[in-house]
């Protein structure tokens, strides 16, 4: 989990809104400000707490209480960074940590180019993250959600023959970065999920299909809708066959979209765009897609569950623009990948916790929405293929060349409606070629976990390869 969640030590509730209790930026400040002459110093703290409930056959299989805390330091000095973490926020483990960094210094590449953020005026979003209820709502209520929507998936329909999982899930998690440039930043948030896969089946045939809710407090959370997702997911794939061949347009589910722009953010990294490691290496200006495609990173946005104040260097979250009417304006970076590139941080630094650095990344990638909604997508289209999911995504889809191969399912589109069920096939084309390609865009956005919201999609003149 990106900047995963560690166990308070104490369940305060200091400030408002986003405000965390100030311990964590008082320890990381006071660390901070040990740095030497000649040194830059920085301060990454962060605590949490997870509790996750699978339920199965109408019993709890498993149920665990995740904690921890800990610190990350970075120590520039001389063109040298060294960076060492410790899982502990004890006065002792600090001044290790503090002087193993340092001495991590003295053996690393001098790199010209290395150093931390300063701030640069920007004034925080003012963002409400944080529900009580993940760390008020006592475990039963949680166990109760688990074993209440595996029996609601039971329920909602007779070819359901087995839940293959169901689980409950949250997080509650506060960090905080000071530095000796002057940084003093924190930030918390809180995310609960419910997740499903039903198992349906007609004869010697099955198919299996997920239905999940999320949101910032359990209030959020939808039962029902998740059991009728999963189960409808499943029961509309039975008696799926391969279809022929063909070129055809492709109408991606929200959850495929979001899948698809995560590959697509790999790409958008500055650092990786000077290292010549994406495909839209030396297109900046350039006509990159379709003129009625924008797409947007905004942590400033409270829908995206990636969302934040400030990002993993202390800097406050903005809003940056990638693509204007299908023109490429931008790339994300952070304080490093931004010297290489002779321009400035996006405020775009991610981290995956307290162990490791910071490098360049997207939080809250979303394109935007056009009018109709996926049924009149549909119609629009006539005849394609619905893929409902997508398989092999790590190793068919490169973000530097913009080779697209994937598994996929779902069901044909005949006359505007879904029809017949598809399965084990591969959709294929280029990254390049797929937003140049770009019929429709949904109105339909839905902010799933993750880094990209999904909606409605259709792309044309795709490969399908089956029987």
């Amino acid at each position: 989990m990106t900047e995963s969640a560690a166990e308070p030590e104490k369940r305060t509730s200091a400030g408002s809104g986003d405000e965390p209790a100030g311990e964590l930026l008082e320890l990381a400040t006071k660390v901070a400000s040990q740095a030497r002459a000649g040194e830059q110093l920085e301060v990454y703290a962060s605590r949490g707490v997870e509790v996750d409930v699978r339920a199965y056959e109408g019993e709890i299989e498993s149920l665990s209480s995740a904690t921890s805390a800990g610190v990350g330091v970075r120590l520039v000095t001389g063109g040298r960074q060294g960076f060492a973490y410790a899982g502990s926020l004890e006065e002792a483990v600090l001044a290790e940590t503090l002087a193993e960094a340092r001495d991590n210094a003295t053996f690393a590449t001098p790199d010209e180019h290395v150093g931390l953020a300063e701030p640069d005026g920007v004034a925080p979003a003012s963002l409400d993250l944080w529900d009580e209820s993940v760390l008020s709502v006592p475990t039963a209520t949680k166990v109760a959600l688990a074993l209440e929507l595996e029996r609601r998936v039971r329920g909602v329909d007779h070819r359901v023959r087995q839940v293959a999982y169901c689980d409950y899930g949250d997080m509650a998690f506060e960090s905080a970065v000071a530095s000796s440039t002057g940084i003093a930043a924190s930030a918390r948030r809180t995310m609960c999920s419910l997740s499903v896969m039903a198992i349906a089946g007609e004869g010697a045939h099955s198919q299996t299909g997920t239905g999940f809710s999320a949101g910032r407090g359990l209030g959020s959370l939808d039962s029902a809708r998740t059991a009728v997702d999963a189960v409808e997911r499943a029961t509309r794939l039975l008696g799926a066959t391969k279809a022929k061949s063909a070129r055809l347009v492709v109408v991606l589910d929200p959850r495929v979209t979001s899948t698809l722009l995560g590959i697509v953010s790999s790409a958008l990294s500055g650092e990786a765009v000077t290292k010549g490691r994406s495909f839209f290496a030396g297109r900046m200006g350039e006509e990159v897609a379709v003129g009625a495609l924008g797409l947007v990173d905004d942590p400033t946005d409270a829908r995206a569950f990636g969302a934040s104040r400030y990002d993993a260097e202390g800097l406050a979250c903005r809003r940056n623009v990638l693509i204007e009417g299908g023109i490429l304006r931008g790339f994300v970076f952070d304080t490093v990948a931004a010297r290489r590139a002779s321009t400035s941080s996006t405020a775009s630094a991610v981290r995956g916790g307290y162990a490791s650095t910071p490098v360049a990344g997207c939080r809250a990638l979303s394109l935007s929405p056009g009018d109709l909604d996926a049924r009149r997508i549909m119609a629009e289209v006539g005849e394609g293929l619905y893929v409902q999911s997508v398989t092999g995504v790590h190793s068919g889809a490169n973000p530097v060349s913009g080779d697209f191969s994937v598994g996929a399912e779902g069901l044909m589109v005949r006359g505007g409606d879904l029809a017949e069920p598809v399965r084990e096939v591969t959709i294929a084309s280029t990254l390049q070629k797929m937003l140049q390609s770009v019929l429709h865009i949904g109105g339909d956005v839905e902010w799933l976990p993750g880094l990209a919201a999904g909606q409605t999609v259709a792309i044309g003149n795709m490969a399908l390869s089956g029987a």
